[in-house]
């Protein structure tokens, strides 16, 4: 379920830094790092699907990992600075984090870095 903006959830200063602000969480700190259940990961503001956890893995950046995402809920930015590409809600334009390519660590070659603090976990 998807909420639309005159309902979006409520957000802490620290997930406004992150989700609006652009900020980031520091690494190895957020509860998602380390995590492995099944089900879902949603937009903390708006709760639009943004990945599976059979696309989660282990890069040991310390942030989640995602190799893969939920088709048409994630869109791509080029950071102001044209180094990194930032990865922001398709549905209500929240920072997630950055996605990197040709590292290597899964099939898909490619690595979404999310803040915890961005997402919100449903199991199955």
């Amino acid at each position: 379920m998807t909420l639309n903006p005159e309902n979006w959830n409520q957000l802490s200063s620290e997930e406004r830094y992150v989700i609006e602000k652009k900020g980031t969480e520091y690494p190895f700190t957020g509860f998602y790092d380390k995590f492995y259940e099944a089900g879902t990961y949603v937009c903390k503001r708006c709760e639009s699907p943004l990945y599976t956890s059979e696309s989660k893995f282990n890069s040991g950046c310390g942030w989640p990992a995602f190799d893969s995402n939920i088709e048409m809920n994630i869109e791509r930015v080029l950071d102001a600075d044209g180094r990194r590409v930032e990865i922001i809600c398709r549905n209500c334009k929240g920072h997630l984090g950055h996605v990197f390519e040709g590292e290597g660590f899964t099939e898909t070659n490619t690595r979404h870095c999310v803040n915890s603090i961005s997402i919100k976990f449903i199991p199955y």
